[in-house]
């Protein structure tokens, strides 16, 4: 199918690609419909893709691993809301956190209080508030993508 993307433009997906999120996306609850995208042209750059909207073209939320800046995160999230996703395995457990990329790039953050979970098997997902009261929605990661990729400065 093809869906029109505000960042990619018009591009083509599979069907099997889309994600579905039952409950929408915290501040976004009717946008239930997704699939993960990243600029194949630019490469990944830290890892970061867009969870994009299919229903609306205009919404894509830039998202990453959060190991890549966090190497020990391990959210804590109850069984119930684990549960609507199907059978989660180590196999099939896609964890992502959204990433904030400010004016001034030295503010990006990641929020590590509000993962988005995606049972990669079933393309079922869940933005979902951890249990974990360490884990700050603000978390900077600026300089610790510059200090990854060897470079200082902007």
């Amino acid at each position: 199918m093809k869906i029109q993307t505000k960042v990619f433009g018009e591009i083509e997906i599979s069907e099997d690609k889309v994600i579905t999120f039952v409950n929408g996306i915290v501040g976004f609850p009717e946008l239930k419909r997704f699939v993960l995208l990243h600029d194949e042209e630019k490469g990944t750059g830290a890892g970061i893709r867009f969870l994009q909207s299919i229903d609306e073209p205009g919404f894509a939320m830039p998202v990453m691993d959060p190991l890549v800046v966090k190497p020990d995160y391990d959210p804590r999230v109850s069984d119930d809301l684990l549960a609507q996703l199907g059978k989660i395995s180590s196999e099939n457990l896609l964890v992502l956190v959204t990433v904030t990329v400010p004016g001034d790039l030295t503010k990006m953050s990641v929020n590590l209080q509000g993962p988005v979970i995606i049972n990669a098997e079933e393309h079922k997902g869940s933005q979902m508030i951890v249990e974990n009261k360490e884990y700050p929605v603000k978390f900077p990661i600026y300089e610790i993508l510059q200090a990854g990729t060897g470079k200082a400065g902007v």
